[in-house]
C-alpha cells in the first residue's frame, strides 16, 4: 500500500464543511485521509446528522499507511476555543480555523502529507476576530514562502486559471502587466507539467477586452503588453495560443484541443468553467511548493447540520489531489 496520504481541513467549523468530512466516510478513500480539526466537533456533528462514524485518534508521530475502512474516519484533534452551534459563527474559533490550516500547510511542507484538502472557511469572522485575512491561498502562500500564486479552478473536462483574482474591474486593466502575465503563465506551464505530469501543455489565452481588442480598436493590452509577452515565451518552447477573445476561446473547437486557459480575471474565466461543472470542480493553488486542492463553494450555514448538503465538489478535490500526487 501506497504511503501518500493526505491532510484534509473542514474549515469553519459552524459551516458544512464537519458534514462533508462525515459524509465522506462512507466510502473508503484509496489513501490515508487524515481529518485535522476538533474530534469533538465531529462526533457531535455526527450526532446531529444521525450518521454512525468511526473517529480514529491518530498523530503526527503514528500516522497511518493504509486508508480507514468505509465508515471511519482519521481525525488528529485540534481542540475548538469555544462549543460549535452549525451554522452560527462564533469569532473565538477563528485560531482555531487558522491553526488546522497552519497543521496541514506544515505536514505537507515536512513531507507528513502529500497534499492538502481544503473545505471552506469564512472570511469575515477571522477579520472580525482581529487576524487580517483574505483567504486560504494568501494564508499558504505566506505560509509556504512562495513568491507567486496562481488560482485555478478545474472541472472534469476543463481547467482555468487567472492572472488576476478579486480586483474591481476598474482595477484589472493596470494590473495586467508584463512582469505579471509572464510569471503567471510560467507557472501554469510548470505546474501543469509538474503537478498533473503533462509533458507539453498546451495553454490557450484569453484577451483582456472583447474581441481581443479588435486590432487597437477596443484597447491596446493584447497588442502592448499581453502578445509580446506570449512571443517571447513561445521562443522558449511554452505552446500558447492568443490572446483570443474569450467568446471566442471558450468554443467546443479551441478547448478540445487544450489543456488549460489562462484568463486575465475572475469573471472572465471563472463563469464558463461553473457552468461547466456546477457542483463538481475543484480549486487548485498553483506556485506553492505543495498540492492544495479546495471545494469551489462557501460555507453554507444554512445547511450545516441539516443532511443536505452534496459533497460533489470534494470529491472532485480528493480526487484531483490524488491525480497530482501521484503525477508527481
Amino acid at each position: 500500500m501506497s504511503a501518500l496520504r493526505f491532510a484534509l481541513t473542514p474549515g469553519e467549523p459552524a459551516g458544512i464543511g464537519p458534514d462533508l468530512c462525515l459524509l465522506l466516510a462512507s466510502e473508503a478513500q484509496p489513501y490515508p485521509l487524515i481529518a485535522i480539526t476538533s474530534r469533538d466537533l465531529l462526533a457531535e456533528r455526527a450526532t446531529q446528522l444521525g450518521l454512525a462514524v468511526d473517529l480514529r485518534s491518530v498523530t503526527l508521530a503514528a500516522l497511518p499507511d493504509t486508508p480507514a475502512p468505509a465508515g471511519a474516519l482519521y481525525v488528529l484533534d485540534v481542540p475548538l476555543a469555544a462549543p460549535v452551534v452549525a451554522g452560527g459563527l462564533n469569532p473565538a474559533n477563528a485560531d482555531f480555523v487558522l491553526a488546522t490550516l497552519t497543521l496541514a500547510g506544515q505536514g505537507c511542507l515536512q513531507g507528513y502529507f502529500a497534499g492538502m484538502i481544503t473545505a471552506p472557511v469564512h472570511k469575515g469572522v477571522i477579520n472580525e476576530a482581529g487576524t487580517p485575512f483574505s483567504g486560504h491561498t494568501e494564508f499558504l502562500q505566506e505560509l509556504c514562502g512562495a513568491e507567486q500564486v496562481v488560482m485555478m479552478l478545474a472541472t472534469r473536462g476543463l481547467r482555468v486559471a487567472l492572472v488576476t483574482t478579486h480586483l474591481p474591474l476598474k482595477d484589472v486593466a493596470n494590473a495586467i502587466t508584463d512582469e505579471r502575465v509572464e510569471r503567471v503563465t510560467r507557472i501554469l506551464h510548470r505546474d501543469l507539467q509538474e503537478k498533473f505530469g503533462i509533458a507539453t501543455p498546451r495553454i490557450l489565452v484569453c484577451g483582456l477586452n472583447p474581441h481581443a481588442g479588435e486590432g487597437g480598436h477596443l484597447g491596446h493590452e493584447e497588442i502592448d503588453v499581453i502578445e509580446p509577452v506570449l512571443q517571447r515565451l513561445r521562443t522558449e518552447g511554452l505552446d500558447l495560443t492568443g490572446p483570443l477573445p474569450a467568446d471566442t476561446l471558450f468554443t467546443p473547437k479551441h478547448l478540445e484541443h487544450c489543456d488549460a486557459v489562462l484568463a486575465m480575471y475572475h469573471d472572465q474565466g471563472l463563469p464558463v468553467l461553473k457552468y461547466k461543472g456546477f457542483g463538481a470542480a475543484v480549486n487548485v493553488t498553483l506556485g506553492l511548493p505543495i498540492i492544495r486542492t479546495s471545494v469551489d463553494h462557501g460555507t453554507a450555514l444554512d445547511l450545516a447540520g441539516s443532511g443536505k448538503v452534496d459533497t460533489g465538489s470534494l470529491q472532485v478535490a480528493l480526487e484531483t489531489a490524488y491525480q497530482m500526487a501521484e503525477a508527481r
